[in-house]
């Protein structure tokens, strides 16, 4: 039987504070993919957690670019394309262009603000986390390390930061 690789470590607590402890000495160790399991949600962990500016506001505003180039290509390559000239005005005239330019804007970057939603949250998840337990849903909490090397140094910070219990997560 061959032994595989170490999907990540888990340490399970009793109380917030502990937690929140490993959470930060772990971040101050170089180790950025956490995740914290809590029973229910605490502004101190989202505190914790917090990494900066969303990906998502990006991934609105390239999505909104391309839907208000897109229409104005569409409106303009399409007359002139058939063009019909009604009350003397010219083939490509931009002002009656401008509603199909925005609502394209406004539906690409809603789709980009989903695709970027998605993509930042990993979802849709093929697997089940294996790193979960029950009692997170109930009474404890729970930070999981992603790591394949320095798994050592990982458990050491939980158990110093008063972990109950200590776990290699394998794939």
């Amino acid at each position: 039987m061959s032994k595989t690789a170490a999907a990540g470590v888990l340490g399970i607590f009793s109380d917030l504070d502990a937690t929140l402890r490993s959470a930060r000495a772990l971040q101050q160790e170089g180790f950025a993919d956490l995740t914290i399991y809590s029973p229910t949600a605490r502004h101190e962990i989202f505190a914790v957690m917090e990494s900066g500016v969303s990906p998502v506001r990006l991934w609105t505003l390239v999505g909104g670019i391309i839907g208000g180039a897109s229409g104005f290509a569409l409106t303009i390559l399409t007359s002139l394309d058939w063009p019909l000239r009604t009350g003397g005005k010219p083939i490509v005239s931009i002002p009656p262009f401008v509603i199909i330019a925005f609502e394209l804007t406004i539906l690409l970057g809603a789709l980009g603000a989903v695709a970027g939603f998605l993509l930042s949250a990993r979802l849709p998840h093929k697997l089940g986390n294996p790193a979960y337990d029950p009692r997170f849903s109930e009474d404890r909490f729970g930070v999981f390390v992603r790591c394949t090397e320095r798994s050592e140094t990982v458990q050491e910070i939980l158990r110093r930061s008063g972990a109950e219990e200590v776990r290699v997560e394998n794939t």
